[in-house]
């Protein structure tokens, strides 16, 4: 018998993080969810391609602009249901960092090797890079106006940040309607070839089972987190910006990867721009109005040091992505990047 690697293995830490949850062993349990959340994570975007081809390109696009992120959407609902607001919004932060140089730059470099360069849609970069300037401009005025302004109210601050909130979501609406209906030659889509494996019934079913077992798994992660850091010693800003975002992302990682490796590099950056994008246009102002909904406020005040990682990410994407090429030193630049980032947030106190 030839047992390939499949994430789907780390599917045995789901009864180890119910045993730690039920034995009251924090660290456990936050291990055990923190690589169920993986592969779980990965059913629902296998899913959720398989229920594309069932509906359609266009069709199929809109379901994975809705389900892309939805793991980082779930974790930080429940984080701000629990009231850990600087982890929830790192975490945000983190999956656009972590989607711009970890994944784009493990790709390029995997993809660069053996060839001279890999070529890609400019123009569809330059899209989500525009967007992607608009969530930084999003992410620095409020903290601006609670700097330049340190007597104004929480309300108002409040206020600000559901009408940013709302301001990102009519762009992601607009973007979408951009990239699936009036442009879609700029974007290299998913250019489904082939048939459906799944049948829709076991598409349906599985997306729903993976979402509801990624929302145990996250709960299960959120009550153990602080007592787990306490006991590992790690900072609360390193982990909400690198690790929990490592943990939602790592099968869309994996994806972006082989398709690079494929030389298919429009889905590539659809992968990681694209999620990005998506992250801050849609996941970050959604989760602002979860908050209201479930009567835990939250604001749009990042720290300066989230503010300016993703501000220097986005910009030196948006420089690597102009020509419309790449190749295996440009990877590893991100990477550079990307590594100093997570270091430096390591040592960050507060």
């Amino acid at each position: 018998m030839n047992l390939k690697p499949s994430l789907n293995w780390l599917l045995v830490f789901i009864p180890v993080s119910i045993f730690g949850e039920v034995a009251r062993i924090e660290v456990l349990a936050f291990v055990g969810a923190s690589l169920a959340i993986i592969p779980l994570s990965g059913l629902i975007g296998e899913a959720t391609e398989e229920l594309a081809y069932h509906v359609g390109p266009r069709l199929g696009g809109l379901l994975n602009a809705t389900f892309g992120n939805l793991t980082e959407l779930i974790v930080a609902s429940l984080l701000v249901l629990d009231n850990q607001f600087d982890v929830a919004k790192a975490s945000l932060t983190g999956s656009i960092i972590g989607n711009l140089l970890l994944v784009l730059g493990l790709a390029f470099v995997v993809g660069g090797v053996g060839r001279s360069e890999q070529r890609f849609s400019a123009r569809s970069a330059a899209v989500h890079s525009a967007s992607l300037v608009l969530a930084v401009v999003a992410l620095l005025m409020p903290a601006i106006l609670r700097l330049t302004s340190p007597h104004v109210s929480d309300q108002h601050i409040e206020v600000l940040s559901a009408l940013v909130a709302g301001v990102l979501v009519i762009s992601y609406v607009a973007t979408i309607a951009f990239t699936q209906v009036t442009h879609t030659h700029l974007f290299g889509g998913h250019e489904a070839s082939g048939e459906p494996s799944w049948t829709r019934r076991r598409a349906i079913i599985v997306l729903l089972a993976a979402a509801i077992a990624v929302g145990v798994e996250s709960e299960f992660l959120v009550s153990s987190l602080q007592p787990a850091l306490g006991a590992l010693h790690l900072p609360t800003l390193f982990v909400g910006l690198i690790v929990i975002p490592i943990i939602g992302n790592a099968a869309e990682h994996s994806s972006a990867v082989i398709f690079a490796v494929r030389n298919r590099m429009n889905i590539t950056l659809e992968i990681a721009i694209g999620s990005s994008s998506q992250v801050a246009l849609f996941v970050a102002p959604a989760v602002i109005f979860i908050s209201l909904v479930l009567g835990h406020p939250m604001n749009f005040v990042f720290t300066a040091f989230e503010i300016v990682t993703v501000a220097l990410a986005t910009l030196i994407v948006t420089v690597v992505c102009a020509d419309g090429r790449s190749n295996w030193l440009e990877g590893a630049q991100l990477l550079g990047t990307y590594v100093i980032i997570a270091a430096a947030a390591f040592f960050v106190s507060g």
